[in-house]
C-alpha cells in the first residue's frame, strides 16, 4: 500500500477539524477535492476512516490508527528538514544529550570534547538531569541520547555500557572516619548524610542498600551540586557518597578525605540509552559509537 504525503496531510486536517469544509479551508482546496482524497484513502485502506454525522465527523478505529502513524511520519519529516537545514547552514548535525551529574563531572565532558575535536561543526544541547528524568526525556523524544547509572530503570529503552565509576565516602579531615582507608556502608549509616535529590541514581542505590541492612539513610540536606555537597560536608553538616573522580577536585580546597566504600555495589556501570539506537540520526549514532568504542 502506497500513500502520498498530500493525502496524509489532508487526512490529518480533516481529523483535526472534524469537518470537510473547515479542513478544505485549512488546506486551501475545494471541499470536493478533500472529500475525494479521503474516499481514495478509505478505498486503499479497505475500511472507513471516519463516521459521518450531520454536523461533523469522528475517526473510526482504522482512522485512529492511520492518524497515529501519520503523526510519526510528520515528526520524522520535520526532523529530516531540521537536520538538512543545519547541513545547509554549515552545521553538520545536532545532538540532544541528557546526562546524570556524575557522568558530566567525570569522563563524559572529556569524551564530548574529543568527539567535537573530530567533528567540530556538530552542535550539542546538553542538560544535566537525575536518572529518572533522563529516561522520561529519551522516551518522550525530548532527548536523543541519555547517560544514566545502571540502578535507574530504563523502562524498555535500549542500553549500551559506557564507563564504570566508583562511589566513595567524603568526610571532613577531623571526622571519626577520617583515619580509615575504607569503611563499610553500615558504619557510615550512623552519620547524617548530605545527599542528592530523591530521583537521583545515587540516592536510589543508597536507599536500596540501607533497606537491605534493615536501616535508613539519615539524610539531613538534599542538594544537586557536587560542589555544594562537598562544601556542606566541610562544615560538618554530614557526610556524602560521591563518585571518586567527581570528588577529587574538591578534596584539597574543602579539606576533605575520600574513604573507599568497601561494598561490591560501590562500583557502578554507567549506561548510554536511546529509544532505538538504529533509529537515531547519523550524528547521534556517531556520538554513541564514540562513547561506547
Amino acid at each position: 500500500m502506497r500513500h502520498d504525503l498530500l493525502s496524509l496531510e489532508i487526512f490529518m486536517a480533516v481529523a483535526e477539524q472534524r469537518n470537510l469544509t473547515k479542513a478544505s479551508q485549512l488546506c486551501h482546496l475545494a471541499t470536493s477535492a478533500v472529500s475525494k482524497r479521503i474516499s481514495e484513502l478509505e478505498e486503499k485502506v479497505g475500511s472507513p476512516l471516519f463516521v459521518r454525522y450531520p454536523r461533523g465527523m469522528e475517526l473510526t478505529p482504522a482512522g485512529l490508527s492511520l492518524r497515529h502513524y501519520a503523526q510519526q511520519v510528520n515528526e520524522t519529516l520535520q526532523k529530516m528538514d531540521q537536520e538538512l537545514s543545519e547541513y545547509g547552514a554549515g552545521i553538520k548535525g545536532h545532538v540532544r544529550l541528557h546526562a546524570v551529574t556524575s557522568a558530566l563531572a567525570q569522563q563524559l565532558s572529556m569524551d564530548i570534547g574529543t568527539f567535537l575535536a573530530t567533528y567540530p561543526d556538530i552542535r550539542f544541547d546538553i542538560e544535566e538531569r537525575v536518572g529518572a528524568a533522563i529516561v522520561r526525556a529519551v522516551a518522550d523524544g525530548r532527548a536523543d541520547v541519555g547517560v544514566i547509572a545502571e540502578q535507574t530503570p530504563s523502562l524498555g529503552l535500549e542500553t549500551l555500557g559506557y564507563r564504570a565509576d566508583e562511589l566513595v565516602i567524603a568526610v571532613p579531615e577531623r571526622h571519626p572516619l577520617a583515619g580509615q582507608s575504607q569503611a563499610r556502608f553500615e558504619q557510615v549509616l550512623q552519620y547524617e548524610f548530605i545527599g542528592p535529590h530523591a530521583e537521583s541514581s545515587v540516592h536510589l542505590l543508597l536507599t536500596e542498600q540501607a533497606a537491605l541492612l534493615g536501616k535508613t539513610v539519615r539524610q539531613r540536606i538534599r542538594v544537586s551540586s557536587f560542589e555544594c555537597m562537598c562544601r556542606m560536608v566541610s562544615t560538618n553538616l554530614g557526610v556524602c557518597i560521591l563518585p571518586r573522580d567527581a570528588l577529587r577536585p574538591y578534596l584539597r580546597s574543602f579539606q576533605l578525605q575520600a574513604i573507599t566504600l568497601a561494598e561490591p555495589w560501590a562500583r557502578r556501570q554507567l549506561l548510554v540509552i536511546a529509544r532505538r539506537f538504529e533509529s537515531l540520526p547519523p550524528t547521534a549514532r556517531a556520538f554513541v559509537a564514540h562513547l561506547t568504542s
